[in-house]
């Protein structure tokens, strides 16, 4: 039988991999193992769950027993899973370090023995640090500046150590930041998003001067599909976009697309301890295998706004639960 694993297939990244999955391999059987902590949700793949096109298993990526049981004669795993809010792992970094590095070395230890023959691992543009200007590449030295990166950066050395010493075949991909439906509201978009459709001011970092490249979810997905057919075994990958904006760019959109001002609208508060000034990478690599990002922000705001307004009441009652 063949088989696709993906970790962290319930949360907002991974469930629209496992939407891309399921159309790119209706022969497959895809297995879903999720913590099912706060940013997770049954609903974000419970129309698969219900076609039977998916099986969702409760489980720990930290947990090498279960891992190398559900990693057992797939033929892809996607490691997926993560914690991944930078304002988080200020205070929380212990997790962050548990879940990320952990937990990759679980999956990849598990795969190792399983001898599965493909395998991405995701990570993010975060691991570059900081870019003034131009673009960093896939060659581009790792500067992790805050715990979340720094976490993701170790995941990737133990990565590299599978890939030298057993030959691990691996595709690492790192992505721009990822927006669309289903992001829990702790990030920049949902979270002002919420707050405008509670008539509450958007808290917005420092001076919102800080700079990201934003990626639509669904683009994000159809690169991942497209890696795990043609990427290259022992490659990474950069996925981005050309959508540059800061954080009061993305806010302003926002408020123009409630109708109101963006001066009302708004409270800067404290920035956090370092908060990386840009970030900006180059994918010509993957644009080499006939990919290129198909949506844009100003475009996906509407329809965005449209899925939060229509999962307000859940996503306020999960915000009460993290509280």
């Amino acid at each position: 039988m063949r088989k696709i694993l993906i970790t962290g297939g319930a949360g907002f990244i991974g469930s629209h991999f496992v939407d891309a999955l399921v159309d790119a391999y209706p022969a497959h059987r895809i297995i879903v193992l999720d913590k099912m902590t706060y940013a997770a949700d049954i609903n974000h793949i419970s129309a698969h769950l219900e076609q039977h096109r998916v099986q969702l298993v409760m489980g720990d990526i930290c947990d090498y027993d279960i891992c190398r049981k559900l990693i057992q004669d797939c033929d892809l795993v996607v490691h997926a899973a993560a914690e991944s809010h930078v304002d988080r792992s200020f205070h929380s970094s212990i997790l962050f370090t548990h879940t990320n590095t952990l937990g990759t070395h679980t999956i990849m230890e598990a795969c190792r023995d399983a001898q599965v023959p493909r395998i991405i691992h995701v990570s993010t543009d975060e691991v570059y640090g900081e870019v003034l200007s131009g673009e960093v590449n896939e060659n581009g030295e790792m500067n992790p500046t805050n715990p979340y990166s720094a976490s993701k950066a170790a995941a990737e050395m133990i990565v590299n150590g599978y890939r030298h010493s057993f030959n691990l075949p691996v595709v690492v991909v790192r992505a721009n930041n990822v927006y669309g439906i289903r992001q829990f509201p702790e990030k920049l978009i949902p979270r002002s998003i919420m707050s405008l459709i509670d008539g509450k001011k958007i808290p917005l970092h420092g001076d919102g001067s800080n700079v990201r490249h934003y990626l639509a979810a669904p683009d994000f997905a159809s690169a991942l599909v497209l890696l795990a057919r043609e990427g290259k075994i022992n490659e990474t990958y950069n996925i981005g976009s050309r959508e540059e904006y800061s954080n009061r760019d993305v806010v302003r959109m926002l408020c123009e697309q409630f109708n109101v001002s963006f001066d009302s609208s708004v409270e800067f508060v404290a920035d956090r301890p370092f908060n990386d000034r840009r970030y900006s990478i180059s994918w010509e690599k993957i644009c080499g295998l006939g990919w290129k990002p198909r949506h844009n922000l100003r475009n996906d705001i509407p329809v965005v706004v449209d899925w939060y307004r229509k999962n307000a009441d859940s996503m306020r009652e999960k915000l009460k639960e993290l509280c």
